[in-house]
């Protein structure tokens, strides 16, 4: 049953919401530039990968037990996971800008956390299911990729808005396993991704900050 609460984060992971995630590629222009992601196909096994071994498990989790948990000890565990100095000023850049804009609004006092962990403290108080909230997170994480893919590989709209509905079950089937784990559970192997972040910081010429 869609509540208020869920709008209310709808509209906070929505694309329009000003935490400039449009300025950040994670890694994908080195791996454009590579020509590693070239079509929708290695589009989506690059995506997937980076949902289910990287940063999308990984922040998933973080963010279910920030839900429930110490804000401030997960925000320092979730810095001390970040593999590069860009994907650290990628989720810290977006999560202080969720975080202000969110307080802008509400009037509640909240920290400049990393993205995840900011999420899940202003979500909180919206008393949603962890699953919804790590599905719509990781939703708007992937569908800000697709997009930057749609432009810069280049794809079509349509190619690229097939990739993210075939990563949906993926989404899903992340957001429920997230919610139900423990810390002990955190930890990825997308290495490719991490050093394609890696390359990316020392490219001569970069469109996006990560």
């Amino acid at each position: 049953m869609l509540t208020p609460a869920h709008l209310t984060l709808v509209h906070w992971l929505s694309p329009a919401f000003p935490t400039g995630a449009f300025a950040y590629s994670h890694g994908m222009e080195a791996e454009i530039a590579a020509r590693t992601v070239h079509d929708a196909t290695s589009l989506e096994v690059w995506l997937g990968n980076v949902l289910r071994f990287g940063a999308g498990w990984q922040d998933a989790v973080l963010l279910c037990q920030a839900l429930r948990g110490d804000c401030a000890a997960l925000d320092d565990l979730a810095r001390a996971l970040q593999p590069s100095a860009e994907r650290l000023r990628e989720s810290a850049g977006q999560g202080a800008a969720f975080a202000r804009t969110v307080a802008g609004m509400t009037g509640r006092a909240l920290s400049p956390r990393l993205l995840p962990v900011a999420v899940a403290e202003a979500a909180a108080p919206l008393a949603l299911p962890a699953r919804d909230v790590a599905a719509l997170y990781l939703q708007g994480f992937a569908g800000n990729l697709v997009t930057i893919a749609i432009r810069h590989v280049p794809l079509g709209q349509t190619e690229g808005q097939a990739v993210l509905a075939r990563l949906l079950p993926v989404i899903g089937d992340l957001a429920s396993r997230a919610a139900e784990v423990g810390l002990d559970d955190l930890g990825g192997c997308a290495l490719a991704g991490d050093l394609a972040a890696l390359r990316h910081e020392t490219m001569d010429v970069r469109i996006f900050r990560t």
